[in-house]
């Protein structure tokens, strides 16, 4: 009887977790002889040869074949696949596991496929199975490429070509079952080394005239455990190199659509491979970084060009050979802010050496010291300085969980002697950073912190955002190719698998950043801890925060924020400032606020004797100042509108270019349906909106009541209490997503 199913099991060094393996090799619904084992020891250091030796004689399914010579993981599979005989083929490696039931849903699926190739129908090439990660801890993970493999036609059965999001999944062999005629057909084999299966995995997804997904999750993969390659230090990642030239060779035996989709995926895995802390030695970094350069060279599709602006640089410059300058551009981040300036000479941004291979050898020694439960890092705006939503949750936890010590990261001295007294800090790429980034118990940030860093199981990241969304975010871009901008989902999905929490200001956010931000994290509709200074701001206040900025006595200021449009570039200012300035008179004070990606000012701010005063505010660091300071507030399409809506003070929108900005952003509402007040198309309809005072608080009480229900001064106190323990002990959260 031809076996249905053969599984092939390579072993080498993993008696400890080898019993576990064999033992969830079972089927309750299998038939006899429809499954075997073929286990292959593969000279084995320690007790396994004897393991499966014993497993062998109380298991007619399992034959073992003893090698004489180490072959490594390639080689081992390559010999149990030349002794399998069944009509499919598993290759389940011998340090995990298959989950419960798993072998039996999966050999359902192989009956039908069967059936469907007794009636006549072509039958799956390969069938993906759904996973988990496992950790040291017994803590588990779902799988985090799974977006890339969910839809009715992988479901159902399709190419490659139909479904190209696959390629962006994990690329290992062991999640996908293979039909063994096929695979023998394609003429390739399993490489020597490291990533010995992607030789294998990317031909056999590329080449078969049906793919399925099994959405259920059957295999356990064991993440982080000593010896393994994904945390393993070695000149030996290199081999990745031999490999991403067998997928090639194959592709032009036999040429197919996705090759741009493959070059651009391999080329992703290098520079991770390159940039994941401590796997490329220092002494081996230069010589990984020129190979990956040739890779590019040697294999880049013609025409093909990488993303526009900062999401596209680390890839040119890998192009170009620019290794000093990429490094700097991972780990100071210097690059992308002179991209976002519009700058054109970014060379001098770059031109000091950063020596990356020493910083993350001494993190990863960090990272073997225990996680620190009473310490916590905090970050705002890329390391820019202490704000926003991080800034509000560490004052509260300073007085509810004094036993949770806060440090700040920040980029240069200068942002450091700009922190409120007595906050501590660390700077970036720092010992003293690299200590607190490896050992930290809770991570609290608005935007993310750097991939390189790698999330530790029981760790707690909270993730604040910065902003009610009016425009697409997240996922949601991959239909505004212009706004996204070359955005790298892939690289995002690993952001937000990090989250156990995420701060929400009002149900509208729950709902799209749920959607936008897929993920298995904790919602916290809490409100915005930022904005508990606006819910309880005294008139005291904003007369002293006046003074500060020195508008005069008796001036009615307006503070005028506009927002970033992708398809513009950098600030350009559609309202007329001088023309608004006339208009409004001596009586007013007009506070601009470009948006942070802008710098260089607002330019020509000259407006006359009988005009408003124009203050460039900027580069003020506090935000909240500001709309403490305005008695109005004018802007776009800027989620400030969100926020200065809970003082229940005027705003006017000035949108003349709101069919553009809704078809290339794209956006969750109809803002001109819904304003939070008047409504401007011109420079003279926003002063005489701004004259009349207030026409129409009607619009802004539906405003606020929809955006700011939960602004009632307390929210930062509600996410600490949510967040930190109020005792010694932590324990990691639940991890769900939770929407009004």
């Amino acid at each position: 009887m031809i076996p249905l199913l053969s599984i092939v099991l390579p072993v080498h060094g993993v008696e400890r977790f080898l019993p576990d393996c064999l033992d969830s090799l079972r089927a309750e619904t299998a038939a006899p002889g429809e499954v075997e084992i073929i286990a292959v020891d593969d000279l084995s250091p320690d007790g396994c040869g004897a393991i499966l030796d014993r497993y062998a004689a109380g298991d007619d399914r399992l034959r073992v074949r003893h090698l004489t010579e180490n072959l490594g993981l390639g080689g081992a599979r390559e010999a149990g696949l030349a002794e399998a005989g069944g009509r499919w083929v598993w290759f389940v490696d011998s340090d995990d596991r298959l989950l419960d039931g798993a072998l039996d849903a999966v050999l359902a699926e192989l009956r039908a496929e069967e059936e469907r190739a007794a009636s006549g129908l072509p039958p799956a090439d390969v069938l993906l199975t759904d996973f988990v990660h496992v950790y040291n801890d017994g803590g588990t993970e779902p799988n985090p490429w799974h977006h890339h493999l969910t839809g009715p036609e992988l479901a159902a059965g399709c190419t490659a070509a139909d479904h190209p999001d696959l390629l962006r999944a994990v690329m290992a062999v062991w999640n996908k079952v293979l039909r063994r005629d096929y695979l023998l057909g394609l003429g390739v084999s399993f490489g020597r080394g490291y990533y010995e299966d992607i030789s294998v995995t990317y031909p056999a997804l590329l080449a078969a005239g049906r793919l399925r997904f099994l959405d259920r999750p059957c295999y356990a993969y064991r993440r982080g455990r000593p010896g393994a390659i994904t945390s393993t230090p070695s000149p030996k990642h290199a081999d990745a190199f031999a490999q991403y030239e067998e997928i090639f060779a194959f592709l032009d035996r036999r040429p197919g659509p996705l090759r741009a989709t493959v070059f651009e995926r391999t080329v992703r895995q290098a520079l991770t491979v390159y940039d994941t802390p401590g796997l490329v030695p220092s002494a081996s970094r230069p010589d990984f970084f020129r190979r990956i350069t040739a890779h590019i060279a040697r294999h880049r599709p013609p025409g093909h060009l990488f993303p526009r602006g900062p999401r596209g640089l680390p890839y040119r410059l890998a192009a170009r050979g620019a290794r000093r300058s990429y490094d700097e551009l991972r780990r100071t981040r210097a690059l992308p802010r002179a991209a976002r300036r519009g700058t054109l000479a970014v060379a001098p941004a770059v031109r000091r050496v950063v020596r990356g291979g020493a910083r993350f050898a001494v993190y990863n020694v960090f990272r073997r010291l225990p996680l620190d439960e009473h310490l916590a890092v905090y970050a705002a705006y890329w390391h820019r300085g202490y704000a926003c939503n991080p800034a509000a949750i560490y004052e509260r936890a300073r007085e509810l969980a004094p036993q949770i010590r806060g440090v700040w990261v920040v980029e240069t001295p200068a942002q450091a002697a700009a922190l409120p007294p007595g906050v501590p800090y660390v700077l970036l790429n720092s010992p003293g950073y690299l200590r607190a980034m490896a050992t930290a118990k809770y991570f609290v940030n608005n935007v993310n912190f750097p991939h390189t860093m790698g999330k530790r199981p029981g760790s707690v990241h909270l993730q604040t955002q910065h902003g009610t969304p009016l425009k697409s975010m997240g996922m949601d871009l991959k239909d505004h190719p212009i706004a996204a901008d070359g955005m790298d989902f892939g690289r995002l999905q690993e952001a937000v698998d990090r989250w156990d929490y995420l701060v929400s200001p009002n149900p509208h956010t729950s709902e799209h950043f749920a959607r936008a931000f897929p993920g298995r994290y904790r919602i916290l509709e809490t409100g915005y801890p930022r904005n508990d200074r606006l819910a309880l701001a005294t008139a005291e206040e904003c007369a002293a925060v006046r003074e500060a900025l020195g508008i005069r006595t008796g001036q009615r200021t307006v503070l005028y924020a506009p927002t970033h449009r992708e398809a513009r570039g950098g600030y350009l200012p559609l309202l007329d400032l001088p023309e608004l300035a006339r208009r409004l008179g001596p009586g007013h004070t007009v506070l601009v606020r470009t948006h942070y990606f802008h710098t260089g000012g607002a330019g020509d701010l000259t407006a006359g004797p009988d005009a408003a005063r124009i203050v460039d505010v900027s580069d003020h660091p506090v935000v909240e100042d500001l709309y403490l300071a305005a008695d109005a507030l004018v802007t776009d399409y800027s989620s400030m509108m969100f926020d200065y809506a809970v003082l229940d003070r005027p705003i006017t929108l000035f949108a003349p270019d709101w069919d553009e900005y809704r078809a290339v952003r794209g956006v969750y509402f109809d803002l001109l349906a819904e304003p939070p007040g008047a409504v401007a198309t011109t420079t003279g309809q926003a002063a005489d909106a701004l004259l009349a005072g207030d026409p129409d608080p009607q619009l802004r009480a539906r405003f606020r009541e929809r955006f700011c229900p939960w602004d009632d001064g307390h929210a930062a106190e509600r996410v600490v209490r949510e967040v930190f323990p109020s005792g010694a002990q932590a324990t990691a959260p639940d991890r769900r997503v939770l929407t009004a």
